[in-house]
């Protein structure tokens, strides 16, 4: 296969890169950027632990090829505090919350909970559900996620 140049922002820094056709984005970002807070868990999209947000939309970067997101803006669960180190609002809620317990789930639902505050700041509870139903967690039972959320709906 010919490898292909892609150039995307990754968390507000450019990146050219070589890649396979066929490599998937999860790869290109743990692999070749080091950004290894996009976990692989299920390689299927099931599970949402890979979620990143291009163009501010939230992407399975397990089932999404590098060469699909020429061009793009992305952004990972480095990327979501502020350069010198203040986290986001979602990222302070989910630690007043108690929304982290093993961690696993935590980028995907974090960056799942940022994508609807950018789009809906007054989200529902069922909103916030619907948002993260695609995300899962063995530990929580979901309960301190939603209220992370929620409670900067209410911010």
């Amino acid at each position: 296969m010919n490898k292909r140049k892609v150039t995307f922002t990754v968390n507000g820094e450019r990146h050219e890169l070589v890649v396979e056709p066929n490599e998937l984005l999860l790869n290109v970002l743990r692999e070749k950027l080091g950004l290894t807070g996009t976990k692989y868990a299920c390689g299927k999209g099931q599970c949402g632990a890979c979620t990143v947000l291009v163009n501010g939309e939230s992407f399975l970067s397990c089932l999404t090829l590098a060469v699909a997101v020429d061009g793009a803006e992305i952004r990972t669960i480095e990327g979501v505090a502020e350069p010198d180190g203040t986290l986001d609002p979602i990222q302070e809620a989910f630690l007043d919350s108690s929304a982290i317990q093993c961690g696993f789930c935590t980028p995907g639902m974090v960056l799942m909970g940022r994508e609807l505050l950018n789009r809906n700041p007054r989200a529902t509870e069922e909103e916030i559900r619907e948002q993260i139903k695609g995300n899962l967690c063995r530990c929580t039972g979901y309960f301190s996620i939603v209220r992370a959320i929620k409670s900067c709906c209410e911010k």
